[in-house]
């Protein structure tokens, strides 16, 4: 009862944020279940990075996503742990037009198992996986591009819609 009094005095943008977010995570958890050879396309440019450097009005929205995501995954009905949270969230910026690069590891857990983590990029702020991911090796990458040129087009052009 206390969280929903809490979400209902939100403001309304926060509020559409985190539907979003949680719309967003449906749809990533459904993806997920699609094969990755499938899937891989529709991530971005396969093993390529975009830019370590922030663009000067980006960074509140990647903290309001960032925040957004992460919070909202702890109450999803459906499993929403790293590869879902990145894929979300990669989906919210794509919408904002801000790049992003998604990282896909592997790792051994303390029992020699091999494990797997993936996180997300956008210039120099990690919005999802950040933690732990010093852990593992990079295995895979996908940059989003999405930044306008001077006449509104996408710089990724294989992958407007």
């Amino acid at each position: 009862m206390r969280r929903i009094r809490l979400f209902l005095s939100m403001d309304l943008t926060t509020k559409l944020l985190l539907g979003e977010a949680f719309i967003e995570l449906g749809v990533a958890r459904v993806m997920k279940l699609v094969p990755f050879s499938k899937l891989s396309p529709h991530l971005g440019c396969h093993m390529e990075e975009t830019s370590f450097i922030n663009g000067v009005n980006d960074q509140k929205a990647l903290k309001n996503i960032s925040n957004a995501v992460n919070i909202v995954s702890r109450y999803t009905f459906w499993e929403s742990q790293c590869l879902v949270k990145a894929i979300a969230a990669m989906r919210m910026l794509k919408r904002r037009k801000i790049g992003s690069t998604l990282y896909l590891g592997t790792g051994r857990d303390e029992k020699g198992l091999l494990i797997a983590h993936a996180w997300l990029r956008s210039g120099s702020f990690y919005l999802t996986g950040a933690e732990g991911m010093e852990n593992f090796t990079v295995v895979g990458k996908f940059a989003k591009h999405c930044k306008l040129t001077n006449e509104g087009e996408s710089i990724d052009k294989r992958y407007q819609s």
